[in-house]
């Protein structure tokens, strides 16, 4: 199909619906069922393949609430919510990684009819339905948040973005010079990696950002995927880099989030993270540009 440029398709791959998203200069992928996971972003100007899996061929399967981030699939882009890290918040056993990642999204067919993936879940533990949808315009992938409480208290969460970005030799860390000081001069991430150790990991967080942007460009290969989005509402950056240090793997993580540390229980007690009050939606967006 066609819409002002852009085409839109369901393909199969391991028995799941993939929804892809194209034009003449990113290709998208999203399948619904794991979790609305983002498999593939593609820049078709230089060849690039941005999102990360593991050595092999990507491999998709489910997964079950509970279950432990690192046996799942580990490709692309997840959503992280209401937390990154196990913990125990408010008689609630919270899962790694969160409740959304493991759980199967719903498609709104009309808003695809019209080329704009639009998915919802619910989460199985806590009183909350995440919404987003992604929309492609040029060169600019836009996803738009709504996460609603269907309880009758006010409910604190986190939220990351939690992109696996598969580095190439070249790349370099663009981030504005306020948010570049609050790192306490980690000197990893001016090389991306070449300043940690084979067989170490690291995660770092940048709060409170003033400048909601950031961006892994390579000046070789004139590739850049720039992550955009508003620092009053998501006022923190996490930075994940391993080098075999995480179950031998070698990605790196570029996140956007509204709070930390990872664990909902310890950024509540410090009120870094957020609130959504009962039936009163909390709305947000990110958008990914590729390309200069």
């Amino acid at each position: 199909m066609n819409l002002v440029g852009n085409h839109y398709e369901i393909r199969h791959e391991q028995g799941f619906d993939v929804f892809v998203l194209r034009n003449q200069q990113v290709e998208l992928s999203v399948v619904p069922e794991l979790g609305a996971r983002i498999i593939s972003l593609k820049d078709l100007r230089t060849g690039r393949e941005w999102l990360w899996h593991p050595p092999g061929k990507r491999k998709l399967f489910r997964n079950h609430a509970g279950d432990d981030f690192a046996h799942s699939p580990l490709v692309g882009i997840d959503e992280c919510l209401p937390t990154i890290a196990p913990c125990a918040w408010q008689g609630r056993t919270l899962p790694d990684h969160g409740e959304v990642w493991s759980a199967a999204w719903a498609v709104d067919e009309q808003a695809w009819d019209t080329g704009i993936l639009q998915t919802h879940t619910q989460l199985s533990i806590s009183p909350l339905r995440l919404e987003r949808s992604i929309e492609l315009s040029e060169r600019e992938i836009r996803l738009d948040y709504c996460l609603i409480n269907h309880g009758p208290n006010e409910e604190s969460y986190l939220w990351a973005m939690h992109p696996l970005l598969q580095l190439q030799p070249g790349d370099e860390l663009d981030l504005p010079g306020c948010t570049r000081a609050l790192l306490n001069g980690a000197n990893w991430i001016d090389a991306l990696g070449s300043a940690i150790p084979q067989g170490k990991c690291q995660k770092l967080f940048a709060r409170p950002v003033k400048q909601g942007w950031a961006a892994v460009h390579n000046p070789g290969r004139g590739d850049r995927l720039q992550f955009e989005w508003d620092a009053a509402q998501n006022d923190t950056l996490g930075l994940w880099l391993t080098r075999g240090g995480w179950n031998g793997l070698d990605h790196f993580a570029l996140e956007p989030a509204n709070g930390e540390p990872d664990e909902l229980a310890e950024a509540a007690k410090h009120r870094r993270c957020g609130t959504v009050k009962p039936n009163e939606p909390v709305t947000w967006r990110v958008s990914l540009r590729v390309g200069k």
